[in-house]
């Protein structure tokens, strides 16, 4: 064999064995993670479930939503969304719709951004109630290796 055929071998074993070692070569595991992360916030809201949605949420979160002032602290984010159900008797999430976008990534932080469609069903076959809105997540991997809403920001928005 050749210097410059076994050279080029050699190449191609490196690429084979060693690429898959390499971070770009793999798809972003925070990335994934966080998707999944996504999959759960729509779950719990879809479920109007205020014990599985506090879950992803850190313990000094903050939450800024329109015509209120700063909320922080998962406790007191908890009281807040419980408050709020408990007026809600009868009504279910029948759609949520979170498309997210521009996932970024250093080292323990994330942030993305995203639009929002939620569906309610009031109760008494009142006409549904649709939503859309814009949200922002700064997201903190805990020690556990779990991420958690460090910081919420949501907006309401036209139709698109």
């Amino acid at each position: 064999m050749s210097l410059p055929r076994s050279f080029s071998i050699a190449v191609l074993l490196a690429v084979i064995f060693i690429a898959p070692a390499c971070p770009a070569a793999q798809p972003n595991k925070a990335q994934k993670e966080i998707e999944t992360f996504n999959q759960k916030f729509r779950e719990a809201i879809l479920k109007m479930d205020n014990a599985a949605t506090m879950a992803l949420w850190a313990e000094d979160g903050t939450t800024l939503l329109p015509g209120m002032a700063p909320l922080s602290g998962k406790s007191n984010i908890a009281k807040w969304l419980d408050e709020i159900t408990s007026r809600m008797q009868g009504y279910r999430v029948v759609s949520q719709e979170n498309d997210f976008h521009d996932i970024q990534v250093a080292g323990d932080w994330a942030s993305e951004w995203g639009t929002t469609i939620q569906v309610t069903q009031p109760p008494e076959g009142k006409p549904p109630i649709e939503a859309h809105g814009k949200i922002l997540l700064v997201l903190h991997r805990e020690k556990n290796g779990e991420w958690k809403i460090k910081q919420e920001m949501w907006n309401a928005s036209p139709r698109a």
